[in-house]
């Protein structure tokens, strides 16, 4: 992979391996632009193919925590950290450990949380080494249930937008991944009386788990849910699932999810979208809760006042598509015309966010 030429064309600051022998951590940390404030983002775990995915899954991550914390309004940049290793094998107080230190040595410009495969706990152990993190129990805590409630309140916003009306109860859902996001983002449906849900999973556990918690919603095969007749279509997994080949199939009218990097392709497969008529959510906006939770913990947490900054999800999505019309293009551009544009507005104040 040609990292120099990537970072170039898509404006990195600062992309950094590291290694730890004691523990076996292996790991990289993305820094994308830190114009706002420091750069925030999770650690995921993952058990990737080879480096180069992990590199660009990683560059990927922290661009879009960019546009998502400039979206959301916060005085924050984009950053993320992928780790490399299998989570039942790797996963020990030392691992984490090892990794605060890590994340001490970039002074401040980068402050991390949990992520997939990583939890509260884990969260706990970089804590012993450093101050730069967020997501701790007895503060904002795991931040899956306030990134489902974004959506949700995504999901209320793209109604209105294509139906004229936000009721949650005259509508159907396919909800893809139920492992954390989407399992709350199920019961924020069902508690406003979703006509029908449908959900898809992959993990045996979490399939059984929702069956038990929620025995109205109906399991469908992974390779079945999108082409599913229903009114929105909720990614909730991992990336690039809106492609060439499931444009074809889908058949919802509204793409609207928690997953992150929902189009395989930006503008090709924003493009599609927007020329088949599908509505869709901006991911970086509508699965912004866990973002603006977090920080919330940065200024002195308060559960109510999180919330309430969430629900405004609502409000910036139907700026997004509003944008969207008037300027003719997919809401994706728009949506990072959107944030781009406050993060120029600043830029114009002061320079790139060094601590003190």
């Amino acid at each position: 992979m040609k990292k120099f030429e990537y970072m170039e064309k898509h404006g990195y600051e600062q992309l950094v391996f590291f290694h730890d022998k004691t523990t076996g951590l292996k790991g990289i940390t993305c820094i994308h632009n830190t114009t706002l404030g420091p750069a925030l983002g999770g650690t995921r775990l993952w058990d990737y193919e080879n480096e180069d995915d992990a590199t660009l899954d990683v560059l990927r991550l922290a661009r879009g925590m960019t546009y998502k914390a400039a979206a959301a309004g916060l005085n924050l940049g984009g950053g993320k950290t992928v780790l490399i290793g299998k989570a039942d094998e790797v996963k020990s107080e030392a691992y984490f450990r090892a990794l605060g230190r890590y994340v001490q040595t970039l002074n401040g410009r980068y402050i991390t949380a949990e992520d997939v495969n990583t939890a509260t706990k884990d969260m706990d152990f970089v804590n012993m080494e450093t101050d730069h993190v967020v997501g701790l129990p007895g503060k904002s805590g795991n931040p899956s249930p306030a990134t489902a409630f974004g959506a949700f309140n995504g999901i209320k916003a793209a109604l209105k937008e294509k139906y004229g009306d936000d009721d949650i109860s005259k509508r159907t859902y396919a909800v893809q991944g139920a492992g954390q996001t989407g399992d709350f983002l199920i019961g924020y449906l069902l508690e406003e009386g979703a006509k029908k849900v449908y959900f898809t999973e992959i993990n045996e556990n979490h399939i059984e788990k929702i069956k038990e918690k929620y025995p109205s919603v109906e399991f469908v095969k992974p390779d079945d849910i999108y082409s599913l007749d229903v009114d929105v279509f909720a990614p909730c997994a991992l990336g690039a699932v809106i492609n060439d080949k499931t444009i074809k199939q889908l058949k919802a009218p509204i793409v609207a999810g928690t997953a992150n990097n929902v189009l395989e392709d930006e503008d090709k497969h924003g493009m599609a979208l927007y020329d088949k008529g599908v509505l869709y959510a901006p991911d970086f906006v509508i699965n912004a809760g866990g973002l603006i939770n977090v920080f919330h913990e940065t200024k002195g947490y308060e559960k109510n006042a999180a919330y309430r900054d969430i629900a405004r999800i609502y409000d910036r999505l139907l700026d997004i598509f509003k944008l969207s019309r008037e300027n003719k293009t997919h809401t994706q551009q728009a949506a990072k015309l959107f944030a781009k544009q406050r993060i120029e507005t600043i830029n114009q104040m002061r320079a790139n966010y060094v601590k003190r």
